[in-house]
């Protein structure tokens, strides 16, 4: 069977209206800009051969539309060129090196799409995917930031990036309320991908401006990902990590960088990949993010570091990481102004992290304390998180042997989960139930009670 012409790219390639002579020698351009040194040999045979069905590989994709993109004028996507993955193929991720902005789009489109987000959705969560760029790429990538074509004729100003950053606050505090699920992360995608990136792709006044507003970006790309995570949506998760640290350093800002490499360490010890989490974790803490980072955003960047550390069997070292966590939390008063990404971050917060270390420390009775610890504290409104936390209270309770307090922590965590779309959540119901299923026949009504209870909660919890 011969291969079907890429209409789509010819189109474009017509739009753009240069001979192929010059069309190559911009994508040159952009691959040299990029180090994509393997495509110096691109030709005028290329483009013909690319036009003709035959797909291209590796980063030349990511290359060509934003070639295009320059000689347009507006950001082209892979879907626009008829390149996006087909259903059943699995996605390699995005590359650090190509330009950030289509990046932005073309994930936000493929999210937006229910077919294409099905195949980002099922293909697997890649540790190759985790890896990091040296300190210079993240320099380059600043650079061409700063000297970046505006594509469109919008002067961004201050009052955008108060906008942008409103709702970022907006739908941090949905997430901590209702899960990662539902219409609000469809909202937050299609924000992102459309007021965003056309704000990323105005005029800017000034450096500063620029900046900020690839900062209230990144935050943003960082919650896609936090509720896709959440979700439990890891592929998707992980490239939205990407996205919204490779923003954040592009804003020079190092403590976001931080924080969302901090999520991606999170992401690896819950995926059981601990060597990853302590390497992550590890860059997070580097002296430029740390230094620059909050007290809150210290404490947080050094529990989710014990929590690898944990995973990994360093009991000592993950013991003096929570010590430190602990000690810089405190140097955080109550009416300080945070950054909204970590508004939440307090002592509840680090309490349930605290447990969840002491927990794969093989310490059940130490992060039982902390679970309860963090219930006691976690402010109300916060409900999703709060429903967690008390699903894992539950569990470390019923593997001590105290099963009617296991049921009582579990009814609450049930309760809890009303109105609530959250991946994690609904694992927890998950394995409640597992760890109920060797006494549903003979503990009494109560375990009868609470299963059937956990099973209708499991058809609403999506």
């Amino acid at each position: 069977m011969g291969r079907t012409r890429n209409v789509r790219l010819e189109a474009v390639v017509k739009e753009v209206g240069l001979p192929q002579a010059r069309l190559v020698a911009r994508f040159r351009a952009v691959a040299a800009e990029n180090g994509a040194h393997e495509l110096d040999a691109t030709n005028q045979s290329s483009i013909a051969r690319w036009i003709g069905g035959t797909k291209p590989s590796g980063r030349a994709p990511g290359i060509l539309c934003e070639t295009l993109s320059r000689g347009l004028g507006r950001v082209v996507t892979l879907a626009d060129i008829g390149l996006a993955p087909e259903s059943g193929t699995e996605l390699e991720p995005p590359e650090w090196s190509v330009d950030t902005l289509t990046t932005l789009v073309t994930l936000g489109g493929t999210d937006m799409d229910m077919d294409r987000r099905r195949v980002l959705v099922n293909s697997a969560y890649s540790v190759a995917g985790l890896a990091l760029p040296n300190e210079s790429c993240w320099e380059e990538a600043a650079e061409r930031a700063r000297s970046r074509k505006p594509l469109s004729m919008h002067t961004v100003t201050a009052q955008d990036v108060e906008n942008v950053q409103e709702m970022a606050a907006f739908f941090s505090r949905r997430d901590q309320q209702r899960g990662g699920r539902g219409v609000g992360r469809s909202a937050l995608v299609a924000y992102l991908r459309n007021e965003v990136a056309e704000f990323l792709s105005g005029h800017y006044p000034s450096e500063n401006v620029r900046r900020a507003m690839s900062s209230a970006a990144g935050e943003l790309a960082y919650l896609a990902g936090w509720t896709a995570f959440d979700a439990g949506e890891h592929t998707v998760a992980l490239q939205w990590f990407r996205v919204g640290t490779q923003l954040a350093e592009e804003a020079g800002d190092a403590p976001l960088a931080g924080h969302i490499i901090r999520a991606m360490a999170h992401q690896a010890v819950d995926l059981n990949q601990p060597g990853e989490a302590v390497r992550l974790s590890e860059d997070s803490l580097s002296a430029r993010r740390y230094t620059n980072a909050t007290w809150r955003e210290r404490a947080l960047l050094g529990v989710v570091h014990a929590r690898g550390l944990a995973a990994t069997g360093q009991k000592k070292a993950a013991l003096a990481t929570l010590l430190q966590a602990e000690s810089d939390l405190s140097h955080a008063s109550g009416g300080d102004d945070e950054p909204g990404r970590v508004f939440f971050f307090g002592e509840a917060s680090l309490a349930h992290e605290t447990a969840a270390a002491l927990r794969d420390l093989g310490d059940p009775k130490g992060a039982e304390r902390q679970f309860q610890h963090s219930v006691r504290t976690r402010r109300q409104q916060f409900q999703r998180t709060h429903s967690v936390t008390l699903g894992y209270l539950g569990a470390v309770q019923i593997q001590q042997g105290q099963l009617d307090a296991a049921c009582a922590t579990w009814h609450r965590a049930l309760d809890a989960m009303a109105g609530v779309q959250s991946g994690r959540a609904r694992e927890t119901v998950v394995q409640m139930r597992r760890a109920l299923s060797p006494f549903r026949n003979r503990a009494g009504s109560h375990v009868t009670e609470l299963d059937a209870k956990a099973r209708a909660v499991l058809g609403n919890v999506a």
